[in-house]
């Protein structure tokens, strides 16, 4: 398959991520790596961006799309059989639940739902149990969206915190492909 695999800015998670990323390639899949503009850019105590982008690029073989006009063309060109946001933070979930469209990745999603094609959320936030919650419900009601199984990461300090199986995101996409949500969601 032709994936495009997004990152978002849960730095936290991009290790687990990257992980994902790498057994899609290990498994023969043909995948393109874009990022919005704070992972791309950021530096946290989690990695240095510029590790991190030479990792992934290492990985997939291929540039990162990593601009808004770099992502437009997915859609037209039918680039991908599936679009991944692994992690997907709250501030794209809620940007994909209400149509804002400014940055990489919500061009990329927005772009690739154009052609009617599934779009893999892999939740990563503190407040999904809080103010996510009713945009994970929007996007879990629209169509052509599907979600990497997901649970709670630390219910004692952080009870309202989800996260996603990074084990399932092969998993989740192939269910994705044929129309069918992986379950269980939690």
């Amino acid at each position: 398959m032709k994936i495009g695999y997004c990152l978002t800015g849960s730095f936290c998670t991009f290790k687990k991520s990257i992980e994902a990323m790498q057994s899609l390639v290990d498994s023969g899949h043909i995948v393109t790596p874009i990022m919005s503009f704070n992972a791309y850019n950021i530096d946290t105590r989690f990695g240095n961006a510029k590790d991190v982008r030479e990792k992934v690029v290492s990985i997939c073989g291929r540039d990162i799309i990593s601009t808004i006009d770099s992502a437009e063309p997915i859609g037209p060109k039918h680039m991908f059989d599936v679009l991944c946001v692994v992690p997907c933070t709250s501030n794209t979930l809620a940007k994909l639940a209400n149509g804002i469209n400014d940055t990489p990745v919500t061009m990329a999603v927005k772009s690739h739902l154009r052609n009617d094609k599934p779009v893999v959320i892999g939740v990563s936030t503190n407040d999904a149990l809080g103010a996510s919650a009713k945009n994970i419900g929007v996007l879990m009601n629209n169509r052509n969206f599907y979600f990497v199984p997901m649970a709670l990461d630390n219910p004692c300090e952080k009870p309202r915190s989800l996260v996603c199986d990074f084990s399932k995101v092969e998993g989740t996409i192939k269910c994705a492909v044929d129309g069918v949500q992986f379950n269980p969601i939690f």
